[in-house]
């Protein structure tokens, strides 16, 4: 599958224009190739841009980082400023001088947020956003209100109208991800694009976020995972499996998680503690660098039904993730599982309420599909909202308990 180059809606948009208006530093943060730029640059193209990425303007802030901040206009974007991480010290010298909101707009393709003393530099002075590679409602150029309708207890049963010639297929949008670049290219090709994707990333980006010697034991980590994506982490077994002790294992992980490649998803329990030494679930950010990573194609979705089914999760993961940003709300994401009792793929609460979420490849299901959810719904008692199970067919139904729906994925970018 391949599509023209064109702009796409970021849905993002609203809130990184709502928190310049009262912040004064605003980062756009997210994965190389995800959009930053081309975000930052249609925020307001009078607006002074400067990039990171050129000689003259590295070696200036590297040099003299205070000189290069007070040459600046009073209101400028800044591009890949994780490049230059004393400036951020600068940054806060300058808005300390100046609050007017709006003056900074940062973009930065690794975690600004978790690189040292960085947090304690902007504290209570900016504002972040995370900008993700695209969903399939922005990629279709929909609103993406799934998320926001089920949170306002608006998704009802209903029938769609059947689209047998509809396209792309669900293996080719896992396959194609959400990387604007990829999508202009041939499946092939983009196979290609991910793979020098990733071996920029490696080469350049890791090396400014921790000093790694070994960058080869790390893009193996990165493929280990991308074969496992929506599994359970097992640190001991890759750890094992690579010949690396359990710390190097568990940096490199940390590492992976700063520049945005992989997303860990925490256990969801009664009671934090018990959730803070529970088993994460690890998924890859994005479902098209992942098939590439693990060579899984979109014939081959249809022969290996299992890791098709985990990719599936991780897909689905990223779409919600993505849509919880543009609610404004304070959502977090989970897993839940018991042992030998029954687990939940995604689990979303919003204070003590509580949403469960299962994800089904197949395209008729049956009432036992729920029973993970009936458990959640169990331990939750009245704080249970609602549940719902994603499959591949094409009617938002009721299940047994009237609290599971059972609701096609294409719900995701059709609203």
């Amino acid at each position: 599958m391949t599509v023209a180059l064109d702009l796409y809606p970021r849905h993002l948009e609203k809130g990184v224009r709502v928190a310049l208006e009262d912040t004064p530093v605003v980062c756009v943060l997210g994965p190389r190739q995800s959009g930053k730029t081309t975000l930052a640059r249609n925020l307001d193209a009078d607006r002074a841009f400067f990039s990171l990425e050129q000689t003259r303007h590295y070696q200036h802030a590297r040099e003299d980082p205070d000189g290069f901040i007070g040459d600046l206009p009073e209101f400028v974007t800044l591009d890949e400023v994780q490049n230059v991480p004393r400036l951020l010290n600068a940054i806060k010298l300058s808005v300390d001088r100046n609050r007017r909101p709006g003056r900074f707009l940062l973009t930065g393709s690794a975690n600004l947020l978790l690189l040292p003393t960085v947090s304690e530099s902007l504290a209570g002075r900016e504002d972040t956003v995370h900008l993700l590679p695209l969903t399939e409602a922005e990629k279709e150029r929909r609103p993406g209100r799934f998320l926001r309708e089920l949170l306002d207890d608006a998704i009802r049963t209903a029938v769609r109208a059947e689209r047998p010639d509809e396209s792309p297929t669900l293996p080719e949008r896992l396959i194609a991800g959400g990387y604007p670049a990829a999508l202009t290219r041939t499946p092939d090709r983009a196979r290609q694009w991910h793979r020098r994707y990733l071996a920029g990333i490696i080469q350049r980006d890791v090396q400014q976020v921790a000093r790694i010697h070994d960058a080869d034991s790390l893009a193996l980590l990165l493929r280990l995972l991308a074969v496992r994506d929506g599994h359970l982490l097992n640190v001991s077994k890759l750890s094992s499996e690579l010949r690396l002790d359990r710390s190097t294992v568990e940096r490199y992980l940390s590492v992976l998680q700063r520049l945005f490649l992989i997303r860990k998803l925490p256990a969801w329990r009664r009671g934090l503690a018990a959730r803070l030494i529970a088993t994460p679930k690890l998924h890859l950010l994005d479902s098209g660098l992942a098939a590439a990573l693990a060579r899984l194609t979109v014939a081959g979705c249809r022969r290996q039904r299992e890791r098709f089914g985990h990719l599936l999760e991780s897909f689905v993961v990223q779409q919600l993730v993505a849509q919880a940003a543009w609610t404004d709300l304070d959502l977090e994401f989970w897993h839940y599982r018991e042992r030998d009792f029954g687990e939940v793929d995604i689990v979303m609460t919003l204070g003590e309420q509580v949403w469960g979420f299962e994800v089904k490849s197949a395209t008729a299901l049956s009432d036992r599909d729920g029973r993970g959810l009936a458990l959640l719904a169990e331990r939750c008692g009245a704080d249970f909202r609602r549940g719902i199970v994603f499959y591949a067919g094409d009617a938002i139904r009721a299940l047994r308990d009237r609290r599971m729906l059972a609701v096609p994925l294409s719900e995701l970018w059709r609203r």
